[in-house]
C-alpha cells in the first residue's frame, strides 16, 4: 500500500508541485512589498501626527501660562498626552507587523531562489 502523499491524481506530481509553490511565491512577493510599503507609510504618519500632537499640548500649556484670564486647558491637554498615547501604541503594533512583513519578504524571497535553483538544476528534493 502506497503513502498518502504517494496517492497524487496526474499532474501533481514534483514537478507541478514546485511549479505551483513558484506560481504562489511570484503571487505573494508583490502583495507582501505592497503592503509593507502601507505600513511603512502609516507609520510615517503616525510619528508625524505624534510630533504635532506634542506641538499642540505644548502650545495649549503655553497659551494657559500665558493667559491672564485662567483658562483650564489641562482637561484638553490630557486629552491629547492620551492621544499620542495612543498613536505611540498604534505605531508600536505598525512597526512590529512590518518587521513581520519584512522577515515573511525575506523568506519568500529565499524560497524563491531555492526552488528556481532545483527546478533550473532539473532535480526534485523532498524536504
Amino acid at each position: 500500500r502506497q503513502p498518502p502523499r504517494a496517492k497524487m491524481a496526474a499532474g501533481s506530481g514534483p514537478g507541478a508541485r514546485e511549479l505551483f509553490a513558484e506560481g504562489l511565491l511570484q503571487f505573494l512577493r508583490p502583495a507582501v512589498r505592497q503592503l509593507d510599503r502601507h505600513v511603512h507609510s502609516v507609520r510615517e504618519s503616525q510619528v508625524e501626527l505624534r510630533e504635532h500632537i506634542d506641538s499642540l499640548a505644548t502650545e495649549l500649556c503655553r497659551i494657559n501660562e500665558d493667559q491672564k484670564v485662567a483658562l483650564d486647558l489641562d482637561p484638553y491637554v490630557k486629552k491629547l498626552l492620551n492621544a499620542r498615547r495612543r498613536v505611540v501604541l498604534v505605531n508600536n503594533i505598525l512597526q512590529n507587523a512590518q518587521e513581520r512583513l519584512r522577515r515573511l519578504n525575506h523568506s519568500v524571497a529565499k524560497e524563491t531562489v531555492r526552488r528556481r535553483a532545483m527546478l533550473e538544476a532539473g532535480g526534485y528534493q523532498a524536504k
